[in-house]
């Protein structure tokens, strides 16, 4: 390619144009070291080392190291700027230090691509030194080199430092102050940030898109909602032209706060809508409760990803919205989204909800099918729906197959236990976890408790209840205080039941006075249940819970003119008790039932069933408990005779048949 000729300085030139790969830098090294005269080499090798520096960084500064006498600053900082546009901040520094070594004079132009690589790599010390150097030759009074500094600083992590460069600067362009406000919002000084921004206002100087961006997204990422009022107001005022970015992280902000008027107002403003801001507001729609508006925007998407399925399925999950939730997962099976393990937990969470057997043996063979048999956290989630769904032989066997288990999985298949009854099973098993030195947490304490609570273990109760804060100094919370009050009331010891909330550190709740009014109902106490009916009502006033609890509790005592003094008072205030509703699937499709319900279509089958089976029960000497109900005797049998549960029920036993 190129020959031994003495050639001029403009053919040099052209060639070092044409330099591609390393080995043409090569041949052209070994070509001016035979041709050009020393004292022309100098000036050569040096052009070639600031070209190469883009081919391969380490000969470019193996040239420059062999150059006899330093070049004067113009040509280094050609060499500089080329270094400091390569992914290899480092070799500015190196080379810095090789200029220094050989006595080279630095000017002004020189410190900004030194400092931004020391940025870069937070290297505080040669920062330092250069910002002592700048001082020295008069030129950080250049406010490039001045925000430079000011950088290195905040990079480096001094942030004090960097303010009290910034302080000092007589003037700030927009670059400057975006730089000092970028630095505090990436240090997590949010406050500092907005304070500064504040400042700059009041300056005037306007702030950029890009300012306001990283002013956005660092209230995003904090979630510091404190901001949002005044950014949207100091947006209005001032017609601020936004850009996608700028957009997209105000959609983002506004929609993880909850704003979803605001969010939607900028997301209507984006011409092109990513994937990332569109699921934004899938995700914050679905958190404010909004799920007509969050299938809205995510039915419009032409594109989904797994994050996007998930949040969709998640929202009708969490909202007690199962079936929606298992259409949507069906749904994305076909669209070919593979789903990952957060995917899966929401779905197992829905068939949950469902309680439907046949749908969550359906979802545990998926996970078996797709690979995720040795999941922890769908395991644990397996555990908990099959608990639900009334599979405890299938909870037990997901729990013993399982090849790890952390505190989760015990716990879950304690509550399981505790659950369906099995209080000994749970109270073995709790055994068995100590034995194998996994320290149970607060959750497994409330699975052992209300086991004990659901089936009469007192002192077995009382004794774990008191080794949470003995054995493994576990402060109860209110979930505990909780079980042990339906511990004591269960068993009729209304007494050590008040005691227990009277020791309470924290002010009891609603479930707790609840609880203790459940339990004098049907021990027929008034005078307590009287009193916590009273500490009910004064947390929520129109609890219509309490209302009939107390009134089934005189109704028990057979006080009907205090009976119908508290339902005269649920009718002037307008409170009615809630229906019940009890659900059951067969065969894929859902059955609803209510108290009373006669929409069904084979209701008149399923009371004629009803009333024969009941009539035999009676013939048997078994009597159903009317003392609760709030009606005359005779309506009271059909009333018993009408509850969902007992509804739903006889409809599966029939369809069985």
């Amino acid at each position: 390619m190129l020959t031994a000729s003495t050639v001029s300085s403009t053919a040099v030139q052209d060639l070092l144009s044409h330099c591609k790969t390393l080995g043409h830098i090569k041949q052209l090294h070994a070509h001016i070291l035979r041709t050009v005269s020393d004292h022309r080499r100098s000036s050569f090798l040096f052009n070639l080392s600031s070209s190469s520096s883009s081919i391969n960084i380490n000969y470019s500064l193996s040239l420059f190291s062999s150059i006899p006498s330093p070049p004067e600053p113009f040509l280094f900082n050609l060499l500089l700027r080329n270094l400091s546009r390569s992914d290899e901040p480092r070799a500015t520094i190196l080379f810095y230090q090789r200029i220094r070594h050989a006595g080279g004079r630095l000017d002004q132009f020189s410190f900004t691509p030194i400092l931004k690589a020391a940025a870069k790599v937070s290297a505080f010390f040669e920062g330092t030194e250069l910002h002592g150097l700048a001082l020295k030759i008069a030129t950080l009074s250049d406010p490039f080199v001045k925000t430079a500094v000011m950088d290195m600083y905040a990079c480096c992590g001094k942030i004090v430092e960097a303010r009290k460069v910034f302080d000092e600067m007589p003037q700030r362009d927009v670059v400057t102050w975006n730089t000092m406000i970028v630095r505090y919002c990436r240090c997590g000084f949010l406050e500092e940030a907005f304070e500064l921004f504040e400042e700059m206002k009041c300056s005037n100087v306007m702030p950029d898109e890009m300012i306001l961006c990283n002013i956005v997204s660092a209230c995003a990422r904090s979630g510091n909602t404190g901001y949002n009022s005044a950014i949207y107001e100091f947006l209005k005022e001032n017609d601020v032209r936004m850009d996608a970015h700028l957009l997209t992280a105000l959609v983002t902000m506004y929609a993880g706060a909850g704003c979803m008027d605001i969010a939607r107002e900028f997301y209507t403003k984006m011409s092109v809508r990513s994937l990332f801001v569109s699921t934004a507001m899938v995700s914050g729609f679905s958190k404010a409760g909004r799920l007509e508006d969050a299938r809205d925007i995510f039915d419009r998407m032409e594109k989904k990803d797994l994050v996007c399925w998930t949040t969709m399925i998640s929202a009708y999950a969490e909202s007690d919205h199962p079936e929606e939730a298992l259409r949507v997962f069906d749904e994305m099976c076909r669209y070919g989204t593979e789903p990952d393990e957060i995917a899966l937990g929401s779905v197992v969470s829905a068939c949950a909800s469902l309680g439907v057997l046949e749908k969550a043996t359906w979802v545990h063979e998926y996970t078996h099918r797709n690979g995720f048999e040795s999941s922890l956290t769908v395991n644990n989630a397996l555990i908990n729906m099959y608990a639900k769904c009334g599979g405890l032989d299938a909870a037990r066997g997901v729990f013993e197959e399982m090849p790890t288990k952390n505190v989760v999985s015990w716990s879950s298949m304690i509550n399981a236990f505790s659950m369906h009854g099995e209080a000994n099973d749970a109270l073995a098993l709790f055994a068995r976890m100590k034995q194998e030195h996994v320290e149970p947490n607060d959750v497994t304490f409330v699975g052992v408790l209300y086991g004990c609570s659901h089936s009469g273990l007192v002192e077995e109760g009382k004794k774990i209840f008191a080794s949470m804060t003995n054995e493994y100094n576990i402060t109860p919370k209110l979930e505990h205080y909780g079980c042990m009050v339906d511990l004591f009331g269960r068993a009729n010891r209304l007494p050590e039941a008040l005691a227990v909330i009277e020791s309470m550190p924290m002010a009891p709740n609603v479930v707790i006075w609840g609880s203790l009014m459940s339990a004098c109902r049907v021990h027929g106490e008034i005078e307590l249940g009287e009193l916590a009916a009273k500490h009910v009502l004064e947390l929520e006033p129109d609890h219509d819970g309490a209302l009939v609890l107390m009134s089934n509790i005189y109704a028990r005592e057979e006080r009907w003119d205090d009976v119908r003094k508290v339902r005269r008072g649920m009718e002037e205030k307008n409170v009615l008790k809630e229906k019940g509703v009890s659900r059951i699937d067969l065969n894929g499709e859902s059955h609803e039932f209510l108290i009373g319900d006669k929409r069904h279509k084979r209701s008149d089958e399923i009371y004629a069933k009803l009333k024969e089976v009941v009539s035999e029960l009676k013939l048997a000497g078994c009597v159903p408990d009317c003392g609760s109900v709030l009606v005359d005797e005779e309506e009271k049998k059909d009333l018993i005779l009408c509850r969902c549960k007992r509804l739903a029920l006889w409809f599966g036993l029939m369809h069985k048949e």
